[in-house]
């Protein structure tokens, strides 16, 4: 809807450019010439593979439900990169418009949901095409910021300790400083902004999913927004990911990121620096930083890979989860035959309601019953009354089906 936009024609108010050269953001890719480039179009060669593999060996009816719980994943990792510890379980609540009574607590999940609305925007194709332009990124963080209580949208000045609202979709209007970078004039973001977007637009394929982590940077270098800029980058690689390596979602780069928060942080600080010698490239900024960052970005996308294709394995996933029934059923949480109901949903996909009383050998009554209790468990979902079922991966049962996603919720 058009409202759902900023106005991106708009003009901006009046802000100081002190006139520095688009040059300074450069290397925007690591070129093709460079003595880093062979060994990392090998690494996006092999991600590309990896990440394919991984896609087509999912059956086709898990892979929308296995997204909705990596979406919850992207959003948690990226939160606690942040600082912002909301699990997946309360993310999910949030979702179900079940909010925490403290305050803090339902900023937090309010936060999360907006992230969530945000990514299923992504992949949904509401960015395709234009994940690296100008207009692409502020419409990230208009939706991000526009659903943002109103708590978490002021930032400190930490000069002048004035407290400065973030409006959404807005470029700054100020001076920031991140760590040791003083970033570029406020006036001079548009300028950069379409010098990144020149840049990354004419990449091919190929040299889109090297430069995935270039752009990551540099955009956190030019740090167009007062607040959530990290937040946008890590979306926008999201984006880019999922379009050049058609990742249908299933992975996320995010979940490495923050279990590596650390170097993650100093990767992105060394990308800072400038160039320190003959050979290091020839731009403004080290390309050989650049490069590191490169090849730790692609590593961790394989790791994340590796990772979801070892939970995701289906004679394991299968005992995994009838371990889970058989427990739930022997506590009487679950009916009797919930196992075959549940089995039926995880290999043949939508699974006819018709089909649950022939499955279980019951009354077409107490499989209605079966089912519905399965409903309300989370365990299956459906569009409809009537709509054909399909198995979900709820967070709350995440330990127990994909051990590791992301940590156990400590209540």
């Amino acid at each position: 809807m058009k409202d759902n936009k900023p106005d991106i024609q708009e003009d901006i108010k009046e802000v100081a450019d002190r006139g520095e050269p688009i040059s300074l953001v450069d290397p925007l890719l690591i070129g093709e010439t460079s003595r880093f480039r062979e060994q990392l179009t090998d690494l996006a060669l092999e991600l590309a593979q990896r990440s394919s593999g991984f896609r087509r060996s999912l059956p086709t009816n898990l892979t929308a439900s296995l997204a909705d719980l990596v979406r919850a994943m992207n959003c948690y990792y990226s939160n606690l990169i942040e600082g912002h510890d909301t699990h997946p379980v309360d993310i999910e609540r949030a979702l179900k418009n079940e909010y925490s009574s403290d305050k803090q607590k339902r900023d937090l999940q309010l936060e999360a949901r907006a992230h969530i609305a945000v990514q299923a925007w992504i992949d949904g194709g509401g960015l395709r095409g234009r994940a690296v332009t100008s207009d692409g990124i502020r419409e990230v963080h208009f939706r991000f910021c526009r659903e943002l209580p109103d708590d978490l949208l002021w930032v400190k000045d930490p000069d002048t300790g004035e407290r400065v609202r973030v409006e959404a979709g807005e470029l700054r209007k100020r001076d920031v400083a991140v760590g040791n970078h003083l970033a570029i004039s406020p006036g001079a973001v548009p300028r950069f902004l379409m010098r990144f977007e020149d840049a990354y637009s004419a990449a091919g394929k190929t040299q889109l999913i090297v430069g995935a982590a270039a752009a990551h940077h540099r955009l956190v270098w030019i740090h167009p927004f007062m607040d959530g800029n990290g937040r946008v980058a890590r979306l926008m690689s999201h984006a880019m990911l999922l379009e050049t390596l058609d990742t249908g979602a299933v992975w996320s780069v995010a979940r490495g990121l923050a279990r590596n928060v650390d170097a993650y942080k100093k990767h992105l600080a060394a990308c800072d620096a400038t160039r320190r010698n003959d050979l290091d490239g020839r731009g403004n900024l080290s390309e050989e930083a650049l490069a590191e960052f490169t090849d730790f970005f692609l590593r961790t996308c394989l790791d994340q890979v590796a990772f979801m294709e070892g939970l995701m394995q289906p004679d394991r996933l299968r005992e995994r989860i009838l371990l889970w029934v058989e427990q739930e059923i022997k506590l009487g949480q679950l009916p009797l035959n919930s196992d075959k109901i549940v089995e039926a949903a995880l290999y043949r996909g939508e699974l006819p309601r018709g089909d649950a009383a022939v499955l279980t050998g019951v009354t077409a009554r107490h499989a209605r019953r079966i089912v519905s209790v399965l409903l309300e468990r989370g365990v299956l979902s459906a569009d409809g009354a009537r709509a054909p079922l399909r198995l979900v991966f709820p967070a709350a049962l995440a330990s127990s089906w994909m051990p590791g996603l992301f940590p156990e919720k400590v209540r």
